[in-house]
């Protein structure tokens, strides 16, 4: 049996194989094991092996801690070079799970070393992790080992994607990218696949040739974290083990003074709280399954921060999202009531944003699908170096739902912005509240 274990924030899956003795086997796990664990104790399953695809440039991996909790034993590809114990595997490779069998097969292009693993029963395949290699209706970005490795990676791609083509139809494909990676996988429901869908279906291997390849999954490569850059080097190093995090609880006279030596209030209560009242200089960033990768992108690795929570919001989630992208400098949160300034930042019906500058901070293929007619273009991550072009006047903030608006609201008004507003919806809203079309990119 295997089990998919979805974190629908990274769009990612990791896999639990029921091994058939009270063992198991864990693809991918992320360094936050909580999803995972659950569903292995539920099951009365202990991990024996933790196996990785690839150096993840998106999460750090928790195998390491699952060698160090379940003495699970590390497979990943010797071409990794990771410097912790693990079964360096090459090509060809097969490892025996009691039973099963797990074979190694090279499949570079998402990155130069990486792995897909072929699940054996006898000389049966059921199925293959395929990572970030053949993905559901398309293929894993090439771009993260830098701009001058990108081709080349991409016609890696090509020769792997047709690998694992050659396997029979019925074999399952199970991905680790899926839907909402920033790994470039396409939207849909679907998270696995079958290499005869596959074969009939994704537009890459429908591709003619290795130019047509290539110039498909690389035009249009949006935007990415900038921590992808660092993630990979610390997962070939072994991300540090894991005790039993918290959040310390500090005194409004310590966040005060914690503020002043560079701290950063980091504000995770929904996007309404928020606008209604927030301390001043306070980065919103609500508490959702998106919360790492925003608190990631939008903050300074090593940066000390400080949680605003409700109290019903959960406190091992917090930690959880940012230990597994590894921002570990959490000075701690706020727990007494504050009691300096507030400031809020209004929020507009889409019948209310009038002929004000309007701040679309969507990615690029969003705000080309369909625009305020008008408005300035800066995606989300982007803003923190771009502040100082946007005017000092009234302007209306909008996103596909309020939150990453939110986010860039508190953004300029840090950066000391007074007329900020926040559309409350989306595009789709205001054309409803407006009876006007949206504009789209040629």
């Amino acid at each position: 049996m295997v089990i998919a274990v979805v974190d629908e924030g990274l769009g990612n899956s990791a896999y639990l194989v029921d091994l058939g003795d009270g063992r198991a086997l864990a693809v991918d796990a992320s360094r936050d094991l909580r999803a995972l664990r659950s569903e292995a104790e539920r099951r009365g399953l202990r991990v024996a092996f933790a196996a990785d695809t690839h150096l993840h440039a998106d999460f750090l991996s928790g195998a390491p801690q699952l060698a160090a909790s379940d003495g699970a034993r590390v497979l990943a590809s010797a071409a990794g070079e990771r410097a912790f114990e693990h079964v360096a595997l090459h090509d060809g490779d097969e490892v025996d799970l009691g039973g099963l069998t797990l074979r190694a097969l090279a499949t570079p292009g998402h990155t130069g070393e990486h792995l897909s693993f072929l699940l054996l029963a006898g000389p049966r395949a059921l199925g293959v992790f395929t990572g970030g290699s053949l993905i559901v209706g398309a293929a894993a970005r090439t771009d993260l080992a830098g701009p001058e490795r990108t081709e080349s990676l991409a016609r890696a791609q090509y020769r792997s994607l047709r690998r694992l083509a050659a396997l029979s139809d019925e074999v399952e494909v199970w991905p680790t990218h899926g839907a909402g990676s920033f790994c470039s996988a396409p939207p849909g429901a679907e998270r696995t696949s079958t290499i005869g869908r596959e074969k009939a279906t994704n537009p890459l291997l429908l591709a003619g040739d290795e130019d047509t390849f290539v110039r498909r999954l690389t035009s249009g490569l949006g935007s990415f974290p900038p921590y992808f850059l660092r993630l990979a080097e610390a997962n070939r190093l072994g991300p540090a083990l894991i005790g039993r995090p918290r959040l310390r609880r500090l005194s409004a006279a310590r966040v005060r003074a914690l503020l002043a030596e560079g701290a950063v209030l980091v504000d995770v209560r929904p996007a309404r709280a928020f606008a209604a009242a927030h301390i001043p200089g306070a980065i919103s960033i609500p508490l959702r399954p998106q919360f790492a990768s925003w608190l990631g992108w939008l903050l300074e690795p090593g940066t000390p921060y400080i949680i605003v929570r409700n109290p019903d919001q959960d406190a091992a989630e917090i930690l959880g999202q940012a230990l597994k992208i590894g921002y570990e400098a959490g000075a701690g949160e706020l727990t007494e009531p504050w009691d300096g300034p507030t400031s809020s930042i209004p929020m507009l019906g889409p019948d209310r944003v009038g002929a004000v500058s309007v701040l679309d901070v969507r990615q690029d293929s969003e705000y080309a699908a369909g625009h305020v007619p008008g408005a300035v273009h800066v995606e989300l991550g982007d803003l923190p170096a771009r502040v100082a072009e946007i005017p000092a006047e009234p302007v209306v903030v909008m996103c596909a739902h309020g939150e990453r608006a939110m986010t860039a609201a508190s953004l300029l008004a840090r950066a000391g912005h007074r007329r900020v507003r926040v559309l409350d919806g989306g595009p789709g809203d205001w054309a409803d509240a407006t009876g006007r079309q949206l504009g789209e990119e040629a």
